[in-house]
């Protein structure tokens, strides 16, 4: 499967990593160069030294940078970005511009949650998820 992330903050790398170590083709985006350092060694850079490296330099919302992380031809795009505008700007370029079959979108705000599943975008609300483990872990013995 070939998956383009953005956002290399922990969700994004932790993702990218395991993706990656199960066979994936994987390349990760992101603007802050030091975000990539959360990578493995061995994934933070393209090409160099014959590595394996993922990770692209680049903003999520412009096509050209979505362009050199792979986009064209991806299975799946997934914005994990801590923010939700740019995730969804993002996520609406993956689907309808380069018509990426599978489109991912973390959310914190989980009053726009309809708003962007209207938009035909599979959305992961991260409040209401830890919200539901917390809750869970309460009624444990």
């Amino acid at each position: 499967m070939k998956v383009v992330i953005l956002g290399c903050a922990r969700v994004g790398a932790w993702l990218a990593a395991e993706l990656h170590s199960q066979g994936h083709h994987v390349r990760i985006l992101d603007e802050d160069e030091e975000n990539f350092r959360r990578l493995p060694v061995e994934l933070r850079t393209i090409g160099e030294d014959g590595g394996e490296g993922i990770a692209v330099l680049g903003d999520g919302t412009q096509e050209e940078d979505l362009i050199r992380a792979g986009i064209e031809g991806a299975d799946v795009f997934v914005a994990t970005l801590p923010q939700d505008t740019p995730n969804l700007m993002a996520a609406q370029i993956a689907q309808h511009v380069f018509h990426v079959p599978r489109v991912v979108c973390r959310l914190n705000d989980g009053e726009r949650q309809g708003i962007y599943q209207g938009l035909g975008l599979h959305v992961i609300n991260a409040t209401q998820l830890v919200g539901e483990a917390l809750m869970s872990s309460l009624r444990e013995p």
